[in-house]
């Protein structure tokens, strides 16, 4: 199988090639240490512990597991790998020089080669859901432990697997370790040919998200002053064919709350300016987070800066969590819960389908269809703080009732790094 994949992937060398030249056309940033998407000018390493998180949100959840190990292993070099730009960023901003960033080279086993030979982990951790085949094999045919952190497989990914199920069997099959965020997540593993002696359940390492004293200071300073006491409400990590539907549903909020101020945090930085655009053609009168002015008749706000989104959320009333009304799979709902604000999210869920349904359950978030509902269900609780107030305080408490994942996982990794270091020493 792997001889058929990977005859794949050298097709797939040029188009991939264009399309990462045009991606980088639009954001230069993916240009930045280009070679070591190929396997090219990684640093030198005599060993070191490698964990990988895909983008933002995988480095956020990485944090508290990242300083225990700092903690742990002093010496020991921590190398964080990304996909994207604006993970490199979150990965200066919250570690500095106590870790060496690189990006994860792309699957193409010359590329995958030349990245163990240069960083020569011990052993390895990848955050959520990312199954690359012959990364996993590198480490195999090196006998590097490697721990799938806070891993998950979504009921609607299955079939997808299961089309490649002889691939993902042999993938599996070089000692995976699964430390899953549930039984469910586990039992798709297994279903798939992970180890059942190597499989455990750990919980969902973004529970353990602590919410910055700091920030939360900061949010309220801005509120008072800068928003000058505004009621707000944020459409966070949104997608294209989203904001027009939040713009929508904040348009009928008007009529009723001609003070009410909306804060649209795009996802993506590259499409800051098309969505400033959109909100002009729009005919709202906006402000942004660069412009750094806002006047009491502006009705949007543009957050067009990264790694604010915990800052604004301590901003505003009320949140929405994009990439669901469109079908990306939404994102984390676990910011806002950890600061103990009503959740809306869209239908498209499917990236955290057991945590939003377990806030679902405990009427900690709601679901939402379209702009008549979305202005709807917000109209709802302006006029009733009080039920406004419990549904955040329902979602800060299944945030602390679901922490300790952290520290499950570090029970289970700590004596395998322990062992690999004498092993190898």
């Amino acid at each position: 199988m792997y001889i058929v994949y990977n005859l794949f992937t050298y097709l797939l060398i040029i188009p991939f090639s264009l399309y990462w030249i045009i991606k980088g056309i639009s954001n230069r940033a993916y240009f930045d240490r280009l070679g070591q998407r190929f396997g090219l000018g990684f640093p030198e390493f005599s060993s070191s512990i490698w964990i990988h998180a895909v983008s933002v949100g995988e480095v956020q959840a990485s944090s508290p597991l990242v300083f225990a190990l700092l903690k742990k292993f002093p010496k020991q070099q921590i190398i964080i790998t990304t996909v994207t730009p604006t993970g490199a960023s979150r990965v200066a901003k919250l570690f500095g020089e106590s870790v060496q960033h690189c990006y994860v080279p792309f699957e193409f086993p010359n590329a995958i080669n030349s990245f163990f030979k240069s960083i020569k982990p011990k052993a390895a951790m990848i955050i959520e859901t990312e199954i690359w085949p012959n990364l996993f094999r590198g480490c195999g045919l090196r006998s590097i432990p490697l721990i799938l952190v806070s891993a998950r497989i979504s009921h609607s990914s299955v079939p997808s697997y299961r089309k490649l199920l002889p691939l993902i069997r042999e993938t599996l099959s070089h000692g995976i370790i699964i430390a899953a965020q549930s039984q469910a997540d586990a039992n798709r593993f297994l279903e798939l040919g992970a180890n059942i002696k190597q499989t455990y359940v750990t919980g969902n390492i973004k529970f353990d998200i602590e919410s910055d004293r700091a920030i939360l200071k900061h949010g309220r300073e801005l509120k008072n002053n800068f928003f000058k006491g505004r009621q707000a409400w944020i459409a966070a990590s949104t997608h294209e064919g989203e904001e027009r539907i939040i713009l929508d549903a904040h348009r009928i909020l008007l009529k009723k709350y001609p003070d009410l101020l909306l804060i649209i945090a795009p996802r993506h930085p590259e499409r800051f300016s098309g969505v400033k655009k959109l909100i002009k053609d729009s005919l709202f009168k906006v402000s942004s987070r660069t412009d750094n002015e806002l006047n009491n008749d502006h009705e949007v706000f543009l957050l067009d800066t990264m790694g604010e989104v915990p800052l604004f959320l301590a901003v505003s009333d009320i949140s929405f969590i994009g990439g669901s009304l469109v079908p990306i799979g939404g994102h984390n709902i676990l910011e806002p819960a950890a600061q103990g604000l009503p959740i809306f999210i869209g239908p498209h869920f499917y990236n955290s389908e057991e945590v939003v349904r377990e806030f679902i359950k405990n009427s900690a978030c709601k679901v939402v269809e379209d702009k008549i509902q979305l202005a709807t269900d917000i109209s709802d609780l302006l006029i009733n703080p009080d039920k406004a107030k419990n549904m955040g305080q329902r979602s800060l408490k299944l945030v602390s009732k679901n922490k300790g994942s952290t520290e499950r996982l570090l029970a289970l990794a700590i004596p395998i790094l322990e062992n690999n270091q004498k092993s190898k020493d």
